[in-house]
């Protein structure tokens, strides 16, 4: 005879409460343990694409000309050189080499909305000061600024590159990519030993013991052998550049060169679960928006994947978020469309819309759980992170998405076998952060924050799991398909 429970069940069989716990109580699910091998295998494959996206795309420049050379080879035409748009057409649109826009023409006329997907394309580094060359005890040193949030720390004593473009007297770009490939030199921010590290640097915070303007890169040692010149080393590297590229010291004043890791990424783990590389944040999003926009099969609205500049800073700047930019292109489609133009259906057409923020999340790192609320915070392997709202405090500065804009994306997921998790950006008062989700919604269109979790962000090595990954891209896929 089997033995009963408390609540008449048999043992062995699921009590009524345990039915009504699994009914009742949300709970995210680890990717891993839900899917079979060929889903696994789809996994791992895209990621491999991923990670040769992001070893080449290390500025928002690089980033920019991958996207628009992808593009091309998928048969998707320059905006501005089109007469005339209809719907199935796939089109871009650049700007300033440092904003993209990808655009699939849906079969519903434009003014019923577009759903839009907008990631950015910048990520903290250290920009070079416009008359950076320096010598210091016989070395040539580049000085530098950085740019974003980061832990000055981090970028002591790892391999950096410098990529960028000069502009000559002449108004004539150069490009400078040197560090990347493997035959490349690269470049070191050196850090102080610790035998003498006491005083100078062991007392002090982690946020004071490396200052802003020691962040300097070695960049040469070799003199020109000649005693009436002073700087020695410093002329040296101006004569290398000058021959290699045919810039004089002026034209860096010119110039857009930053220094970011050129560590590739790699696999983490003995699984191979997780990707290290620099950049995830805000690239992962960045792939997966564009191959959504690229792979998404039947369109009833049009899709618009954007890549912006700036986010790390404040979104400002013609690149920025802040810009009219995007506003602008799609007055252009309408135009294009219809053979004419309407201010008023512009603003119809955006306030129609709806944009998912496609950017990263805190995902737990098990090291400092203390700093997250674990009950409303992302975990590695989750799936795509649903964020309702971003900024700090008393939500300071953040976009805040209605309850209907957040049911209608958890539904569409949950209908579309979806992975996903709900997670927000530490403990209040803990600090925070914001996205471009509230510079969009000016435009009065619905907005919601959805992106990759990832661990060690803004650090130079980043973490994310090929899980997370891939279903951020069906879920923005998805998304595009058959949002309405």
């Amino acid at each position: 005879m089997q033995q009963k429970g408390y609540d008449g069940s048999e043992s062995g069989e699921k009590s009524h409460y345990e039915e009504l716990e699994k009914k009742l109580f949300y709970s995210s699910k680890n990717i891993w343990a839900e899917i079979d091998e060929s889903k696994k295998k789809e996994i791992f494959s895209f990621s491999e694409g991923y990670k040769s996206f992001i070893d080449r795309a290390r500025t928002e420049r690089l980033t920019v000309k991958w996207t628009y050379e992808k593009l091309r080879s998928e048969g998707y035409k320059d905006i501005d050189e089109v007469d005339s748009v209809k719907p199935g057409d796939r089109l871009f649109s650049i700007n300033r080499e440092k904003n993209i826009i990808l655009i699939r023409v849906g079969s519903e006329p434009v003014e019923k909305g577009i759903n839009f997907i907008v990631a950015h394309g910048d990520a903290p580094r250290l920009d070079l000061k416009q008359i950076p060359l320096i010598e210091d005890t016989e070395i040539a040193l580049f000085k530098t600024h950085y740019y974003g949030g980061i832990k000055k720390y981090h970028w002591l004593n790892i391999p950096l590159s410098i990529s960028g473009v000069v502009v000559t007297k002449g108004n004539k770009k150069v490009e400078i990519n040197v560090g990347i490939d493997e035959d490349d030199p690269v470049f070191v921010i050196p850090d102080l030993l610790p035998h003498l590290a006491k005083k100078v640097q062991n007392e002090k915070k982690a946020s004071e013991f490396i200052h802003a303007e020691t962040l300097n890169l070695v960049v040469g040692n070799i003199p020109v052998k000649d005693e009436k010149i002073k700087e020695k080393v410093r002329l040296a590297v101006l004569e290398k550049l000058n021959r290699d590229y045919g810039i004089v010291e002026e034209d860096l004043i010119s110039a857009e060169l930053e220094v970011v890791p050129c560590i590739k990424s790699r696999d983490v783990g003995f699984d191979r679960s997780l990707i290290a590389g620099y950049g995830h944040d805000d690239r992962s999003s960045c792939y997966s928006a564009v191959m959504a926009n690229i792979e998404a099969e039947t369109l009833s609205k049009t899709a618009i994947t954007a890549i912006v500049d700036k986010e790390e800073i404040g979104s400002d700047g013609p690149t920025g978020a802040k810009s009219l930019y995007i506003f602008n292109t799609v007055g252009r489609l309408i135009e294009k469309l219809g053979g004419s133009y309407s201010d008023s259906l512009l603003r119809r057409t955006m306030e129609a819309s709806t944009c998912i923020s496609a950017d990263v999340n805190a995902g737990i790192n098990p090291m400092y759980k203390s700093v997250h609320d674990e009950k409303n915070a992302a975990k590695i392997s989750h799936g795509i992170v649903i964020t309702k709202f971003t900024g700090s405090g008393g939500k300071y500065m953040a976009n805040d998405a209605d309850a209907e804009l957040v049911g209608k994306i958890r539904n569409l997921f949950n209908e579309n076998n979806i992975y996903w998790q709900y997670g927000g950006m530490g403990k209040v008062d803990e600090g925070g952060g914001g996205t471009i989700a509230k510079y969009f919604s000016v435009y009065n269109t619905s907005v919601i924050d959805c992106g990759v979790p990832v661990i060690g962000m803004h650090s130079p090595y980043e973490i994310i799991s090929k899980a997370d990954l891939y279903y951020s891209y069906l879920g923005y896929r998805v998304f595009f398909e058959k949002f309405e």
